[in-house]
């Protein structure tokens, strides 16, 4: 099976025994997830199964949205709620408006220092690990940008926030941010993906209902096409010779207009063949991935 699944991750498990779930489910054995999820987090986490694992790299340039849930006056080691409380304050006096205040400079490109429980590496070692350690680590901040930050909800001592990023922005750093600019501290209490790219949750699949639809042989009808991660890039339609040369490795000549440098190549029977980059000093398309697809994939529709 190549495609991709669109699951609901619940809180609780790791994204890893997600995939491994995923994987003993469905019998895939080579599958893997885009843009972990932390154990406290849900929603959307899109699954990669077969050949789609190799377009999962292009997920991350899209924006992804998150539903937020703030706890304004306690403060975390891990700015979120799996943490050891570190401060707490009073709350009380703190209004709407100022929190909407408060939440401006983070709105745009910003920097962001991560939080020291991540993933993130320092010395080849992950920095939850050295935090664990009790190891004192300088951690530099890193560029992100927040396109569309909202107050969904103003009842205290919690905020919920609506939240559109790119990739590398740390939800539980803008919580933890937020909290010292309004001088109270604040960690992130819950956190849902709400969507990521073309993934949406309310299309998303529970854990539940794929094992339900493998038992009733139904699962395939829930994976997307693998070129759904691809709206981004330019398409073409190859002839028949053309798609030959491209699985012979070899770079084309084609008319499609000076806007794009990379395109989605299809067949005339609308089947995925491959993804081509243009090289400028040859002026050629060359085959930068090549894909073989069984008939059954081309019958469910490309995303033209």
């Amino acid at each position: 099976m190549d495609g991709i699944l669109n699951i609901n991750k619940p809180p609780g498990p790791t994204s890893f025994s997600v995939v491994a779930r995923v994987k003993r489910v469905t019998g895939e054995a080579k599958a893997g997830h885009g843009g972990t999820l932390d154990p406290l987090a849900s929603g959307v986490l899109p699954f990669f199964l077969g050949q789609a694992t190799r377009v999962a790299e292009y997920l991350m340039e899209y924006p992804k949205t998150y539903r937020a849930e703030v706890e304004l006056g306690v403060s975390t080691d891990s700015y979120d709620a799996e943490g050891s409380v570190t401060s707490r304050s009073k709350v009380s006096d703190i209004t709407q408006a100022a929190v909407k205040q408060a939440l401006e400079p983070f709105k745009g490109d910003i920097q962001q220092t991560p939080p020291i429980y991540s993933a993130l590496k320092h010395g080849g070692q992950p920095l939850y690990k050295l935090a664990r350690q009790g190891r004192s680590v300088e951690i530099n901040s890193r560029p992100a940008s927040i396109y569309r930050l909202e107050i969904i909800s103003f009842q205290l001592p919690f905020v919920t926030l609506d939240v559109e990023c790119s990739k590398g922005t740390y939800i539980r750093s803008l919580a933890h941010d937020l909290g010292a600019a309004l001088g109270c501290g604040a960690h992130l209490k819950g956190l849902v993906r709400t969507a990521y790219g073309p993934f949406d949750i309310k299309d998303a699949v529970t854990l539940e209902r794929l094992e339900a639809s493998v038992k009733d042989g139904l699962w395939h009808s829930l994976v997307q096409p693998m070129d759904t991660v691809l709206s981004l890039w330019g398409k073409t339609i190859l002839s028949d010779g053309q798609v030959e040369s491209v699985r012979q490795g070899k770079g084309l000549s084609l008319d499609v207009g000076a806007d794009t440098t990379r395109l989605r190549a299809y067949d005339r029977g609308a089947r995925f063949v491959a993804l081509l980059s243009f090289d400028s000093e040859s002026r050629l398309w060359r085959p930068q991935k090549v894909f073989h697809q069984p008939q059954a994939e081309a019958e469910k529709g490309c995303n033209y």
